[in-house]
């Protein structure tokens, strides 16, 4: 892969991920104060991003992967969402809103899949070349949280003056920017051109169902959707949580977590090749308990460190679950089911998982609402605590380990 070639897939990779951490990370903080969102309302709109999840691959492999370059069509798709965040910064109350934002979702989750398909089509070595790439990604994802904070769109006057809006503008622009961008990078054709008609079952990943036969795929498969209740907590909640507490830079500060995803990810080989799977997504689910725990008690001005290390948690609570959990279903699925397999766990968490936790999480966040406008975050983060040590202990009594090769490179 030439230079050229490689700004232009790093810089593609930058833009995706400033766009869903320009506007993301904020959305709870400014549903909530600037069009008065109630929790059910805030989770219906942070929902839009599992139903995106369970159309993309529909999208994906019914569509784009048969009849148009991959590069062309995320041009067209990041143009649209563009314009449909422009609308979204003008919207003055939530039903307004909320059509746009399931509008966006719509089209922005299959760009994840595309990107990916465009940068795979460049690249000789996947495995070596592709995580030089994708590093850019989160580091578009910091880059734009350290920007909002940096600008003070997220203190507690900016926010009531409105100024959360323009994350909305912001990503805007940068999404008109990769859409024109998009007609320059390296051209991808349809991979799958053949005349043989595609399934609904098979795009979604149906076809991997038989491996729920195995005992211990089942548990890692259902363990994997009852995680996802509590992780939608943290997106949710999270930024909504830290603006209340008054805390300073709050959206610059959650960046800590994309740091530590990065460092997590190069220790997970390691940990994952010395003490196995079992043990390895153990201590994820754990991570996610001890976060909330964190955040439930460190919401005291002396105790604010532990804020800190919660948001610093990110990493092993994302990396040491999802990715050691990507490892597994490659190694159950073989190859001739492998991409089914990870559609259908991508399904289960991204869409049914986190589809249940946004609705959980809005409710116990309307039923934890004080008179004065507060929360009772106590309450709010240790339920999901506590549920993350059940799936753990569910996960642990039932699930026996694999011997699970890691191939050197």
């Amino acid at each position: 892969m030439n230079s050229t070639t490689k700004f232009q897939l790093s810089f593609m990779m930058f833009l995706q991920f400033f766009i869903w951490g320009g506007w993301f990370v904020t959305l709870g903080t400014f549903l909530g104060n600037n069009l008065g969102a109630s929790g059910a309302e805030t989770a219906m709109a942070f929902s839009t991003q599992s139903w995106g999840a369970i159309i993309a691959p529909l999208f994906i492999g019914l569509i784009a992967d048969r009849y148009f370059n991959a590069e062309r069509i995320l041009g067209v798709l990041h143009l649209i969402g563009g314009g449909l965040m422009y609308l979204m910064s003008q919207a003055g109350n939530f039903d307004t809103f909320y059509p746009y934002v399931f509008g966006y979702m719509i089209v922005y989750m299959p760009t994840l899949a595309l990107v990916n398909s465009v940068s795979f089509n460049q690249m000789k070595d996947p495995a070596k070349e592709f995580s030089l790439i994708r590093v850019f990604g989160t580091i578009g994802w910091i880059v734009a949280g350290l920007v909002i904070s940096y600008l003070s769109w997220d203190s507690l006057e900016a926010i009531a003056a409105g100024a959360l809006a323009n994350t909305f503008l912001m990503v805007s622009g940068a999404s008109f920017i990769l859409g024109l961008f998009s007609f320059t990078l390296p051209k991808t054709p349809p991979s799958n051109t053949g005349a043989e008609a595609l399934s609904i079952g098979h795009v979604l990943g149906f076809d991997a169902l038989k491996l729920l036969k195995d005992r211990n795929f089942l548990m890692f498969f259902i363990t994997s959707i009852l995680i996802c209740i509590p992780l939608a907590f943290y997106y949710q909640q999270a930024n909504p949580f830290l603006v209340e507490l008054g805390m300073e830079n709050p959206t610059g500060k959650m960046t800590l977590g994309q740091i530590s995803e990065v460092l997590f990810m190069l220790l997970l080989p390691v940990f994952f090749k010395k003490f196995g799977f079992k043990k390895t997504i153990l201590v994820g689910m754990l991570a996610w308990a001890v976060r909330y725990t964190l955040f439930a008690y460190g919401n005291t001005g002396e105790l604010t460190f532990m804020l800190i290390m919660g948001i610093a948690l990110h990493g092993i609570c994302y990396d040491f679950f999802f990715v050691s959990g990507q490892i597994y279903t490659d190694f159950k699925a073989g190859e001739k089911i492998k991409s089914a397999a990870q559609g259908l766990i991508t399904l289960a968490t991204y869409g049914v998982g986190m589809l249940v936790g946004f609705w959980v999480a809005g409710k116990i966040s309307d039923t934890y609402l004080l008179d004065n406008g507060s929360h009772n975050w106590e309450m709010i983060w240790i339920l999901p605590a506590a549920f993350a040590i059940g799936v753990l202990v569910l996960f642990m009594l039932i699930f026996k380990e694999e011997k699970i090769e890691i191939q050197e490179e």
